[in-house]
């Protein structure tokens, strides 16, 4: 009896944490005006790519060089991603490279994911990424990486990824659906730019001293073009990306 009552609570108890979590965002007056203005858009989005509100899972792309954010679905139990929208960063900041240094205005390069949403962000709405990761660590210059780096309204940028006002209202509500239905991990990949081979070869022209890097890092581009599926990707002891599967 009592282990029956103990699944009971622990069942009960994580519906409500799994509603708290969506309802509590959709008190802040932002979050309301985002969903009032733009649920139906986002609706004729991901009907134009097959895909549901209530069944869904979401990826991020963003490309520096190219001022671009992708944004991905996919139901819950396929395996590859649709595009559903893209959207220009707006402003950027730095150079073609990862951000290895507080205050050196780069933004990062590199495998993320999304750990906090912030609906009273001094930029509109925000999504932070968890900069600094295991690779960021290994390479940090004076063990002083930086933090608070998100994905944000607003056009400014000292290191984050702004989109604009109107934009980070549609990413917010994708990324506030996808986490409320179960997605706990919201991936982010940062790239240079589109690491075709030939952008690469260019920028590594440039920029020969990311050459490890990069190499590392276009493994993780390549994987996704080809299946448009996300590999499981570990840091290696060296601080570089390996695909794992």
């Amino acid at each position: 009896m009592k282990l029956l009552f103990f699944f009971v609570l622990l069942f009960f108890t994580s519906f409500v944490f799994g509603q708290t979590f969506l309802e509590k965002q959709k008190t802040y007056q932002r979050v309301q005006i985002a969903y009032k203005e733009k649920f139906s858009s986002i609706e004729t989005l991901l009907m134009a790519a097959g895909l549901e509100l209530n069944n869904l899972q979401i990826f991020i792309r963003i490309f520096k060089q190219d001022q671009l954010l992708e944004i991905w679905g996919k139901k819950k139990n396929d395996t590859t991603f649709k595009l559903i929208n893209t959207y220009p960063l707006c402003a950027i900041s730095g150079l073609p490279g990862p951000k290895r240094l507080q205050g050196d205005g780069q933004m990062p390069e590199g495998v993320y994911h999304i750990i906090q949403f912030n609906p009273t962000s001094n930029f509109y709405l925000s999504l932070k990424i968890d900069y600094p990761n295991n690779s960021d660590l290994k390479f940090c210059q004076q063990h002083k990486c930086g933090n608070d780096i998100f994905i944000h309204g607003n056009c400014v940028t000292t290191g984050c990824f702004p989109i604009g006002d109107e934009a980070i209202k549609e990413l917010y509500i994708l990324a506030l659906e996808a986490t409320s239905q179960g997605q706990n991990r919201i991936p982010v990949h940062i790239f240079p730019c589109k690491m075709t081979d030939k952008n690469t070869s260019e920028l590594l022209n440039i920029y020969p001293q990311h050459k490890t890097f990069w190499n590392s890092l276009k493994t993780v581009y390549d994987y996704f073009e080809t299946k448009k599926t996300i590999p499981f990707v570990k840091v290696n002891a060296s601080g570089y990306y390996e695909i794992v599967r």
